[in-house]
């Protein structure tokens, strides 16, 4: 078993999905989403002239979020952006799902989605590698357990950079049943 150290590796803003300007945007938005009844998944400002602002929403009862509620997520963030304007400049607003392949953002997406498969990428090496693939087993006391072809690994959730699941057979029925009960 590999055993990446929480003290050796960076830790992550707490209660915060995105980095740099995006958590500024998620610090805005995040309340006034939750009282909604959505949850950030994850925000993210990308692009050169035309910068894209790329905000990912979940419904806190977890029904599938559909088209009316992204329109609906998207107008109530426009107004809070016009008022605060924490981006210069112009750029075009995105408001989507998470999708079946979703990232993992949250410490709890680890419990959530345990037994699902998952590509995780660390910010620092572990035994020179930085990218892993395996199933989810859940979480044990902040970090990550991933079963992979080498055996269970360990790895620091604050040690993360990116992680999010694999679109497999058993994710699209697990989907495809839970958006029909």
């Amino acid at each position: 078993m590999h055993l990446a150290s929480a003290e050796s590796l960076p830790v992550a803003p707490r209660g915060l999905t995105s980095d740099g300007k995006g958590a500024e945007v998620e610090r805005l938005i995040a309340p006034h989403l939750e009282d909604m009844g959505y949850e950030v998944v994850r925000v993210q400002l990308s692009g050169g002239q035309r910068p894209r602002l790329q905000v990912m929403a979940e419904r806190l009862d977890r029904v599938p979020i559909v088209v009316d509620d992204c329109a609906e997520i998207s107008k109530a963030i426009s107004a809070l952006l016009d008022i605060d304007d924490p981006i210069e400049g112009s750029y075009t607003l995105e408001v989507s799902s998470p999708g079946i392949d979703r990232p993992l953002t949250r410490a709890e997406h680890f419990e959530r989605f345990a037994g699902f498969e998952a590509k995780l990428e660390l910010r620092m090496p572990l035994e020179g590698r930085r990218r892993f693939r395996g199933r989810l087993l859940g979480l044990d006391q902040g970090y990550v357990r991933l079963d992979t072809e080498e055996g269970e690994l360990r790895l620091a959730v604050d040690g993360l950079s990116k992680a999010k699941l694999v679109l497999t057979d058993d994710l699209i029925a697990a989907n495809q049943a839970a958006a029909s009960a």
